[in-house]
């Protein structure tokens, strides 16, 4: 570990100055020496750092939800060139040139935080190892040495020994409690933070290697950092579950406001848009504007949300429009009844079809209405019937309603429809 510190020794003098500044505020409120001002200041240091990684994360969302997209593209690379594995790269490489996609990007945040962690981890330790760093002198040495969180020393881990904890003024017992405590809450939030984003905001509608990944992720990330955590301080440990709870939280906001198209979290998104703009009859927050305009801008290659989504504004009368903007389309123009009073044309009653008549009754209806049938153009010889009478005979037949006279009876006992002729043996 000593190499790993030398290697961000550069940064250890930042944070060891950032923290003292932040003691100093929570040092007046709640004593110098206790662990409220202590943990307090470390608490604040990741606040401070992961409001500095803002851009970064939003970066982050945009390059997962690209490679979400490209699973489909990649994986018919991967089959295509499955034996030639330089080709494979090559065609990689292109993909995400063309698409402007960068697959170290999603890591980002993880990557420029690295440095802050480790540095944090060093100036913990050195306090544990009774040796100044950084800004941190002999006095505020001291003053960390007395702190305790819980009972716990923010310097003791849970692999110490006794007469390690003993020297901190604390108990072997309260500190593994509390770092055990910390551990458990630690692996919680990260697995209920990467199972939020498979559950909720995770395309449903296509199926790539790039989900199972994820959820390999997110049952081995946890153990990852159970087993990683019996070796950090508890300051150490006060820092990355403060992390986790933001990124959770962070997450949260990003599933809530901004979802991933085809997930569920999108489905929850548009229902709670519809009710909105229905409501109100206009689009007021420029970031729904953003999301609608979206939508309409993919015309037939809308997911099975965004097409329920447009419907539901059609059914109440609303259309969406290329900026995002919302207006009465031309089935809600208003329409008077007859007694004048204005209403919507979704409000007119529909027209109602006839209901179907059982075949007893058809036949009924058929046999009271049938009549001979008299025609005087068959009785008369064929070279009789002039030429002009042809056309409006054939007209007149065709115009024949079914079921009407047209229809003779049916025999008794004569099955309807043409007969099929009887064998000549039988004759």
């Amino acid at each position: 570990m000593d190499t790993i510190a030398s290697l961000f020794s550069f940064i250890t003098t930042p944070v060891s100055w950032v923290i003292v500044q932040f003691h100093k505020v929570y040092g007046a409120l709640f004593g110098p020496d206790t662990g409220w001002a202590w943990g307090l200041s470390i608490v604040s240091l990741v606040i401070l750092i992961r409001i500095c990684l803002i851009p970064l994360f939003v970066k982050q969302i945009k390059a997962t939800r690209a490679m979400q997209t490209l699973q489909p593209e990649m994986k018919k690379i991967q089959e295509r060139y499955k034996n030639d594995r330089q080709r494979q790269s090559e065609e990689m490489m292109k993909l995400y040139k063309e698409t402007g996609t960068n697959p170290l990007s999603s890591c980002l945040p993880i990557l420029a935080q690295s440095p802050f962690f480790f540095a944090l981890y060093h100036v913990l330790n050195s306090i544990a190892s009774n040796d100044t760093i950084g800004v941190i002198n002999k006095s505020l040495l001291e003053s960390a040495q007395k702190a305790h969180i819980f009972g716990a020393p923010l310097a003791a881990k849970f692999t110490d020994s006794s007469d390690k904890v003993e020297a901190l003024n604390s108990s072997l017992t309260d500190v593994r409690v509390v770092t055990a405590i910390m551990i458990v809450l630690m692996s919680l939030s990260q697995f209920y933070t990467q199972r939020q984003l498979m559950t909720k905001n995770v395309d449903t509608s296509v199926k790539t290697p790039f989900m199972q990944q994820q959820k390999m992720l997110m049952y081995v990330f946890p153990v990852i950092f159970a087993v990683f955590g019996i070796n950090f301080p508890v300051g150490v440990l006060v820092y990355w579950l403060t992390t986790n709870v933001w990124t959770m939280g962070q997450q949260m906001y990003v599933i809530h406001n901004n979802p991933t198209p085809g997930s569920k979290a999108q489905a929850s998104y548009l229902e709670r848009l519809h009710k909105h703009v229905t409501h109100r009859g206009k689009v007021t927050r420029r970031r729904d504007k953003v999301i609608i305009k979206a939508i309409v801008a993919k015309g037939r290659d809308r997911n099975e949300h965004e097409r329920k989504f447009i419907n539901g504004l059609n059914k109440a009368g609303l259309a969406a429009q290329p900026d995002g903007t919302v207006i009465k389309s031309e089935s809600a123009v208003a329409v008077q009844t007859e007694d004048g009073t204005p209403t919507t044309a979704a409000a007119v009653p529909k027209r109602q079809q006839p209901k179907r008549q059982t075949k007893a009754q058809r036949q009924s209806k058929t046999a009271g209405e049938s009549e001979p049938k008299t025609s005087l153009i068959k009785d008369e010889p064929e070279d009789a019937v002039s030429e002009d009478a042809k056309p409006a005979a054939a007209a007149k037949k065709a115009a024949a309603k079914p079921g009407t006279a047209t229809r003779s009876k049916a025999q008794s006992g004569q099955r309807k429809g043409p007969q099929r002729p009887k064998s000549p043996s039988k004759k």
